[in-house]
This record gives structure tokens, C-alpha cells and sequence, in this order.
């Protein structure tokens, strides 16, 4: 399952990207937010980061205007590896090499159905393991160590 997230900002990509997750039988838990309403984006990066820590979710995907609260917000829980995907190849290779468990768009620049290629792209690239499980086993050392 996929947890989904935004702002007041990033609230109309996240219900279409939604109705696409509906097409493509990909489940998913809304977090919120549920309007334009002026909110704060650390609300929903909690609780998007929380949920695949307490693997309520296997993944999540956060949007606000910029892509970079968001992130900033969801690298500080252990276990998240979040990032801005701000194309598909840049998306591929985060995948592919850093198993990101959190896809973060920026509705400010990019288009609707550009966040939904990207989406598609994530969630179509498997991790590559070997070496690269090496390096997030060392991220993870760095998690014990450093996160309290």
C-alpha cells in the first residue's frame, strides 16, 4: 500500500494522482490534506513517513509546491529515503540504486501528468540489490548512530 500526502499546495496533483492509483488497482491511504486550505507540510510528511515506519504502508509519495520541505521533512525519520523526482530518469536511478521508499513532487514545476509519468516510473523500477543493499546498509549504520 501506498501512503499520500500533500500540503494545501500540492492538494489537486495528490487527487490526481489518486484517480490514477484507482485506475491502476494500486492501493493507497490519503493522509490528508483534504483541501486548499493553507496548511504545513511537516504535518503530512509525518504522518506518510510514520505509516511505512510502522509498515501501515510499503511506500509513500508527498507533493507540495517546491518538492524540498517535503523531503527535508521525511529524511528525518529512520527508514525514509526521500527524494524530489523532478523527471523519470532522474527517478529511475533513485530507485534503482537508492530503493527511495518516498517519491516527493513538486507541483510548482512540473505538470500534472508529468508527476504521473514520474509516479509510473517509480513504481515500475525495481532496486538492483547487490552493492547498492551494501550502501543502504551503511545509510542505515549511519540512522543508529546519528538519529536518537
Amino acid at each position: 500500500m501506498i501512503a499520500i500526502g500533500a500540503d494545501h499546495g500540492g492538494f489537486k496533483f495528490k487527487e490526481e494522482i489518486k484517480k490514477y492509483l484507482d485506475e491502476t488497482d494500486i492501493k493507497y491511504k490519503d493522509f490528508g490534506t483534504y483541501s486548499e486550505e493553507r496548511t504545513d507540510y511537516p504535518i503530512y510528511a509525518e504522518k506518510v513517513s510514520k505509516s511505512i515506519q510502522n509498515k501501515e504502508c510499503e511506500n509513500g509519495i508527498l507533493i507540495c509546491k517546491s518538492g524540498a520541505g517535503m523531503t527535508i521533512a521525511a529524511n528525518k525519520f529512520k527508514g525514509i529515503r526521500a527524494t524530489i523526482g523532478f523527471n523519470q530518469d532522474v527517478i529511475k536511478a533513485s530507485k534503482a540504486d537508492d530503493n527511495i521508499n518516498v517519491l516527493v513532487l513538486c507541483s510548482e514545476y512540473m505538470t500534472v501528468s508529468q508527476a504521473i509519468a514520474i509516479v509510473r516510473v517509480w513504481l515500475g523500477t525495481p532496486f538492483k540489490g547487490g552493492r547498492y543493499e551494501e550502501r543502504l546498509q551503511m545509510i542505515e549504520n549511519i540512522e543508529k548512530k546519528e538519529m536518537k
